[in-house]
């Protein structure tokens, strides 16, 4: 009896940890490949999960702070997608490597031509943009998420500092200090904002199954599987042990 309460007790534990291990739906996302440097170039990713189970995002628009704009945004080609940079002029010019730029990145479509992102996927949308301002700390992008039954996601509310995580977060680009020794430090290759209003798809961005970047919840996860494994091992072979004797 004492076995098998012991290794129900480990089942019943391993079962706890799994469940606080499921991570939250997944939202939209930006990360920088290697570092976003103020002042300098990067390379960001906007991930995109589907946390639908019966449709496919087949449509994402990533909408530019306007209080820091970005003269400077290259989309990478990706297989299965089109892209749109839509533009706005600006009410003060800005001044990029001596000479004066009129207008701006406002808006980045990307439209799925083939299955967009099916359920239990996510999507990869990278950009080369710059250069990324030197007054701030970080920038605040909205993104929409369409899917093929018509629903909208709309990711777009801030995070007040002190106060819960908001239901749909915008996504936020952390921006690092410049290098001591004056190199802003970038994995982007941009230098102008010459005619990207469309791509033709090319390459294949990374596509894997449902987001879950939450280490800690992994490693406790995994922590509750040995454990209940180890439970039911132990109450088997007590009770072998009872048989025999």
């Amino acid at each position: 009896m004492k076995a098998s309460r012991i290794a129900a007790a480990g089942a019943v534990a391993a079962s706890a940890v799994l469940a606080v291990s499921v991570p939250a739906f997944a939202h939209v996302s930006v990360q920088p490949e290697g570092e976003a440097a103020k002042g300098g170039y990067a390379v960001v990713d906007f991930k995109v999960p589907n946390e639908r189970d019966d449709a496919s995002t087949n449509k994402v628009e990533v909408n530019f702070p306007t209080d820091h704009p970005l003269a400077s945004v290259m989309p990478q080609p990706l297989d299965g997608w089109s892209v749109k940079v839509t533009k706005t002029k600006l009410a003060k010019p800005l001044t990029m490597h001596g000479e004066k730029i009129s207008e701006a990145v406002s808006k980045v479509t990307w439209t799925a031509t083939g299955k967009g992102i099916e359920p239990g996927f996510f999507q990869k949308f990278p950009l080369s943009v710059g250069a990324l301002p030197e007054d701030t700390d970080e920038l605040v992008f909205k993104a929409i998420q369409t899917y093929d039954n018509k629903d909208v996601v709309r990711w777009i509310e801030p995070q007040q500092e002190g106060q819960e995580e908001p239901e749909n977060p915008a996504p936020v680009l952390t921006l690092s200090d410049a290098s001591a020794d004056g190199h802003h430090g970038s994995s982007g290759t941009a230098k102008d904002a010459s005619d990207t209003s469309t791509a033709a798809p090319a390459s294949s961005a990374s596509a894997s199954f449902a987001d879950s970047s939450d280490t800690t919840a992994r490693v406790l996860g995994v922590v509750g599987i040995v454990v209940g494994a180890a439970g039911v091992a132990y109450g088997v072979l007590a009770g072998r042990r009872r048989t025999e004797a």
